[in-house]
């Protein structure tokens, strides 16, 4: 899955971890993938080591079909919507029935919908007043099809999160499932018209001038501002309960911008304690090979690449980042709130990203 070819490690390597790719049995993708019909079960956390989850089979369908009958037919306008299969995997695996979920940037409500369908409780926000219709309207799609679970869905800005959620839900949730905007890298869909071409539509967030929107701030406004969110959901979770992360990395002139990574210091800075980092495949698992499901644009980029002489591949996952809060929570403890800094304060969000990139570029040397 990554974009550079894979090289065979050097004779005489000592770490276990470096040793060859051996194939994965087809049955034990089977077995560990919640969307084939047979959800993996809890495992004790002595055993955890036997089996290998962090590489979520999230594509066995595609889209439409995941979101088939659970979400109204206006939900295919969101640019950038997650695939219900990543969110349905995440509140299985780090949640109990019962549990409440939150999404600060919901969307559409695609992590509140598959909470409620799990049997858990579900709240969300989002700042653009027409997806809050949207995600409210899935919601009451789900109570429909008779699901009696809460779903909430506030609208507002997650920056300011303390005077969005009423007070019922301090420390409460137990897990986070959310992801950032990606601005101008989203693909939206396409239609051909006669002498027109092919045209983009649907790929972009609300209003491109509205600068209190993350996705229109630029790249590392947009990292101090989803710090500041992170920082403030901590106010919501319960002790020792989950953030999952899902993000993938972009391309700007052909060049891989490693979001992932970025994300990962955003949750440090934040005070969040990483615990996995996973991946969620965005294609196929086949017998012997993966079946992408890139968009138009993604592949028309490929090709064109390609043909340039730079061999690029398609994105086919997601990296899932996931954090926790501490195990205990001191009864003085007060909402974390995160400040402004200079770009290069001493110990600031700029510093720690150069810091993560700078290790990345030295480990891909």
């Amino acid at each position: 899955m990554s974009d550079t070819d894979t090289h065979p490690v050097p004779a005489g390597a000592e770490s276990p971890v470096d040793g060859p790719t051996q194939r994965v049995p087809r049955a034990l993708i089977d077995d560990l993938d919640g969307t084939t019909g047979t959800p993996p079960e809890r495992v004790a956390d002595d055993s955890v080591g036997d089996v290998a989850v962090s590489v979520w089979t999230t594509a066995q369908t595609s889209p439409a079909a995941q979101r088939k009958g659970r979400y109204t037919p206006g939900s295919t306008a969101h640019p950038a919507k997650m695939l219900p299969a990543v969110a349905a995997h995440t509140i299985a695996h780090y949640t109990e029935p019962g549990d409440l979920v939150l999404d600060p940037m919901c969307g559409i409500g695609t992590t509140l919908v598959e909470a409620l369908h799990a049997g858990r409780r579900a709240v969300g926000i989002e700042y653009e007043p027409h997806w809050v219709d949207v995600a409210r309207a899935n919601l009451a799609l789900a109570h429909d099809a008779g699901v009696e679970h809460e779903g909430r869905v506030f609208h507002g800005d997650a920056r300011q999160i303390a005077s969005l959620l009423p007070p019922e839900y301090v420390g409460q949730a137990a897990l986070v499932v959310t992801s950032p905007p990606y601005g101008p890298s989203t693909h939206g869909q396409v239609s051909v018209a006669p002498g027109a071409g092919v045209q983009k539509y649907h790929h972009l967030y609300g209003n491109t001038l509205d600068r209190g929107n993350l996705a229109n701030i630029g790249h590392h406004r947009l990292l101090a501002g989803f710090t500041r969110i992170l920082a403030g959901l901590t106010t919501y979770l319960r002790p020792g309960g989950h953030i999952a992360i899902t993000i993938r990395p972009w391309r700007e002139h052909a060049e891989l911008i490693d979001l992932p990574s970025q994300i990962l210091a955003c949750g440090l800075h934040a005070g969040l304690i990483p615990v996995e980092r996973c991946v969620a495949l965005l294609a196929r698992a086949a017998e012997h090979d993966l079946v992408a499901r890139g968009s138009f644009f993604q592949r028309d980029f490929i090709r064109k690449q390609r043909e340039a002489g730079l061999p690029l591949h398609l994105i086919s996952h997601e990296d899932v980042l996931i954090f926790r809060t501490a195990l205990t929570r001191s009864s003085s403890e007060k909402p974390k709130q995160v400040q402004t800094e200079p770009e290069h304060a001493p110990g600031s969000l700029s510093g720690l990203d150069a810091r993560v990139r700078k290790g990345s570029e030295g480990a891909a040397a």
